[in-house]
């Protein structure tokens, strides 16, 4: 359940021209959050579907890649299935889109050097201290070299960011909601 947790505390970088508000906010209960973002309709018509991904590299390349894949995977979504396809599509969105590195480890591991500002928790938080459930590294691996291979988890779209529904975070509204997997919620740009 640990992991689970994690999964959500995707961190928004701001955009170079968009000034952030860093008030402090009150921290909502879980099922406060869970009331607030039931509020917000998945824009399901708005959802635009993901170009297959195009591995371009060599073979040591491409083996990174899917460690890489795998990792984001099985510390953001643990051994769920779905949430893992989910997650490397949310990977693979990120790495065609303008503002995000250009590489599947760039992406996975951005910001991960401060201690705010990391895209994926699991790289900031000190999550990768204490051991992942082995049985579920071959199967995020099998989910990595598929997407690399260019399967699309198409449930998520073009989306770029997704949490938890017990998480509000600031960057919500400025967002999409165009899919659920479960207890997480994917957003794309407008």
């Amino acid at each position: 359940m640990a992991v689970a947790t994690v999964f959500g505390s995707l961190t928004y970088l701001p955009w170079p021209n968009e000034s952030v508000d860093h008030r402090p906010v009150r921290r909502l209960s879980m099922a406060e959050a869970r009331a607030s973002n039931a509020l917000v309709p998945i824009e399901t018509e708005r959802r635009r579907p993901a170009e297959r991904f195009r591995f371009r590299g060599g073979s040591a390349a491409r083996l990174q890649a899917t460690e890489c894949l795998a990792t984001v995977a099985l510390y953001e979504a643990g051994t769920d299935r779905d949430g893992q396809r989910a997650v490397i599509q949310v990977v693979l969105n990120r790495v065609g889109a303008r503002g995000f590195p250009k590489t599947v480890c760039g992406v996975v591991y951005q910001g991960s050097a401060r201690k705010t500002g990391c895209q994926f928790s699991f790289s900031c938080d000190g999550s990768q201290a204490r051991r992942p459930e082995t049985n579920g590294w071959e199967q995020a691996r099998q989910a990595a070299r598929r997407a690399l291979n260019g399967y699309v988890y198409a449930p998520v779209g073009r989306a770029t960011h997704y949490h938890t529904d017990w998480l509000v975070p600031y960057w919500r509204s400025s967002l999409v909601k165009v899919a659920r997997v479960d207890s997480h919620i994917f957003y794309q740009r407008r």
